[in-house]
């Protein structure tokens, strides 16, 4: 990595403590600290001592610092215990909610118990992870408008608003996250009233705010970050001027979350949202006044007409929009119905207008229809140049544009954040004042840490895949190895099946891994590339193994992504309890966490490239091509080997643990290019025969031992 400018290292010079700090977070994480007292399964490893001393230091000086740290380090310590240590606020970013519980209720608290830190915690979720009694209330005096299931889920959060604090609904047990109760018992941007509504002084999106604001250590995740850097609106304009550490953990998912929120999106489903909002606040407060059901009904009828449009296309399509009409779509029938979709819009903005003073969400709803007026408006420009516009269909329709990745943002907006205030012509603060507070700020910026980890942020020393959209490609990087003894407790094997583009490949896949799982009595994880895959895989192995009886077999999108792991842990397959296989694709590839006995087979159905007719993909590739680049070397070969190392991670969870990652794909090893996804793998034992993944079958079925657990977080 290119080492910092003599500016740079001039405005982030050590801030006093610096080796005090490292002599702290040392004796932390030795052979006599408090780590190893409280905990007798404690092991001092010198990565994740590395890596916290490397933590340590960007605290001290200031600056940016990445870190690629393999299963088992132990990260997530490694960057707390310095964290908490230095005494400054710190922000503490993930990419799942999961993560994001874990930190604020079980890690973050013994941390400060063990070092002794009255330290405040908040956790701060998005709007939708918390409930809105307003708009709960609302949807409760109209049940007769919803179905009887979205009932009795309204009725469970109601009882639930009794008990809770937080009204987090990640507190309600068995919420299916699915369930269209949901979005009628919390809020979005645009349908939140503010310090309109009527329950703004118990709003639980407010309370969590005002914590966060008063906590030491705040815990947010991804979207919300970037969310507020599309639209300044989550609280996070105030927190982050006054944070002095800022860490992205499961940084892998920075630039993909981060493109979405930084551009802009308009969706069939809004619409229809917006048109149950207004009719439901039109004939509850101005029922006589406005044709409301003419009107709404109007813009429904218009938003599913866009949807038919695309009514040949297949659920899951993204289709190019680099011409005027996205590919695939009649011209003609595409501008017609937006047009009409157009006019039904304008049709309502002066109908809410002359009812506005009524009620608070009039006057909210009739920004929320000028905003999608806005959107409708900035799809019918040119798409800019440094942007990719698609539209996704499923079971709406949903136009999307979106920056090539991050970086910009990142260099100008994040690492040089500017004040939220700035340039606010409603300020009345003097010019001296105000050069006075922005050189406070500027230097407080420039002290301030970012630590940017991960378990997979590339494949190479430079880490280029995870720096390069990231605009981090000056900072310091450090890979810290797993501590895990790879080629003593993991195999990979390559079986000899038809290739992948072959129509009989699933099939093959199924046969192999259905062998294995009845060897193994279930135990095994089946990861594939794409939802049809993993349908035909799916009913497959579900055909093959549970008339036998003794195999389950779990598949994704029958149940939550939190229920399937939870029974898929239960399957030891042993004490006459039914084995399990879980057939599963796209987020299941990384945070799948089952160590010990439950999972000792991964299965991959085929190198992870991506998918090349992807309007985001194709629009890289044709960038790199611009450049004089080789997409396939520069961007495919690279994001497979990421998501490759994220699958193949799910294996190996604990020191303990065995087991065989299996990748059905012969292209890994007869091609050229197979070396580079080979070497990003961990170091396995490599099975060469049939004859030897057969022997370590019947070992791994042998075995039937009581995980260990591991000493480190």
């Amino acid at each position: 990595m290119a080492e910092k400018s003599a500016h740079d290292r001039e405005v982030a010079a050590p801030r006093a403590g610096a080796e005090a700090l490292r002599e702290r977070v040392a004796g932390v994480f030795s052979v006599e600290g408090p780590l190893a007292t409280d905990n007798p399964r404690y092991r001092p490893r010198p990565g994740q001592l590395d890596m916290a001393l490397g933590v340590a230091r960007t605290i001290a000086h200031g600056g940016a610092f990445v870190v690629e740290a393999g299963t088992g380090v132990g990260k997530t310590f490694a960057y707390l215990v310095p964290a908490l240590l230095s005494g400054e606020r710190i922000l503490v970013s993930t990419a799942t909610k999961n993560l994001q519980d874990q930190l604020f209720a079980r890690d973050l608290p013994y941390l400060c118990h063990l070092l002794g830190l009255p330290v405040r915690l908040a956790l701060l979720k998005g709007r939708s992870s918390y409930v809105c009694t307003h708009r709960l209330r609302q949807a409760r005096q109209d049940m007769l408008a919803v179905e009887p299931a979205v009932q009795h889920t309204l009725a469970r959060i109601e009882r639930f608003v009794q008990s809770t604090r937080s009204g987090d609904l990640a507190e309600l047990d068995g919420l299916d996250e699915r369930s269209p109760a949901l979005t009628l018992a919390t809020s979005t941007r645009e349908n939140c009233l503010g310090s309109n509504c009527p329950d703004f002084r118990s709003c639980y999106v407010n309370q969590a705010r005002r914590e966060a604001l008063e906590a030491d250590v705040v815990v947010v995740n991804h979207h919300l970050f970037f969310a507020d850097m599309a639209v300044r609106e989550s609280g996070m304009a105030e927190l982050l001027p006054t944070v002095q550490t800022v860490i992205f953990d499961e940084a892998h998912q920075l630039n993909e979350t981060g493109v979405m929120f930084l551009g802009h999106q308009l969706g069939t489903s809004q619409l229809l949202d917006f048109c149950r909002d207004t009719l439901g606040a039109g004939m509850q407060l101005a029922r006589g006044l406005v044709e409301w059901q003419t009107l709404c009904g109007n813009l429904e009828r218009a938003a599913r007409d866009l949807r038919l449009v695309a009514g040949r296309m297949p659920a899951g399509a993204r289709l190019r929009w680099t011409e005027p009409t996205p590919e695939g779509l009649d011209e003609v029938e595409w501008y017609d119905a937006l047009g009409v979709l157009r006019r039904a819009l304008e049709a309502l903005v002066p109908a809410l207008d002359t009812v506005t003073e009524l009620a608070p969400d009039f006057g909210r709803l009739m920004q929320r229809a000028q905003l999608l007026q806005e959107r409708l408006e900035a799809f019918g420009r040119p798409c800019p140049v440094d942007a990719v516009r698609w539209v996704e269909v499923a079971g709406g329709l949903r136009m999307m544009q979106a920056p090539l990745d991050i970086a910009a943002t990142m260099r100008d907006r994040v690492l040089h954040l500017p004040r939220a205030d700035a340039g606010d012509p409603a300020s009345d603060t003097s010019d001296a004042q105000e050069a006075h507070h922005t050189t406070q700020q500027e230097e407080h910026d420039a002290h301030r840490a970012w630590i940017f980890t991960s378990a997979t942020l590339g494949d190479e020393s430079g880490l280029g895949w995870f720096t390069q959209p990231c605009g981090l490609q000056d900072v310091p990087a450090l890979r810290v190895a797993s501590p895990f003894d790879y080629a003593g407790h993991a195999s990979l094997y390559v079986p000899p099946l038809v290739r992948p583009g072959d129509a009989a490949h699933p099939g093959a896949v199924a046969v192999f891994a259905a062998r294995a799982a009845r060897a193994l009595g279930g135990r095994t994880l089946v990861l594939t590339t794409t939802l049809r895959t993993l349908r035909i895989i799916g009913q497959a192995l579900r055909a093959s193994l549970e008339p036998e009886g003794r195999i389950e077999v779990l598949i994704q999108g029958e149940s939550t992504k939190r229920r399937l792991i939870e029974r898929f842990r239960q399957g030891a397959g042993s004490d006459g309890e039914r084995g399990c296989v879980l057939v599963a694709s796209a987020s299941f590839w990384e945070g799948v966490d089952v160590p010990g006995e439950a999972l000792q087979m991964v299965v991959i159905d085929k190198l992870p490239f991506p998918p090349p007719h992807d309007p985001l993909v194709e629009a890289r590739a044709h960038r790199l091509e611009a450049q004089g680049k080789s997409p396939f070397k520069e961007y495919f070969l690279p994001e497979a080997a990421v998501m490759l190392k994220q699958g193949a991670g799910r294996l190996i969870r604990s020191e303990t643990d065995t087991g065989i990652l299996a990748v059905c794909d012969s292209r890994l090893t007869q091609m050229g290019y197979g070396a580079r996804l080979l070497k990003a793998l961990p170091p396995m034992r490599r099975l060469a025969s049939e004859e030897e993944f057969a022997r370590c079958l019947k070992d791994l079925a042998a075995q039937r031992t009581d995980p260990a657990v591991s000493g480190n977080t």
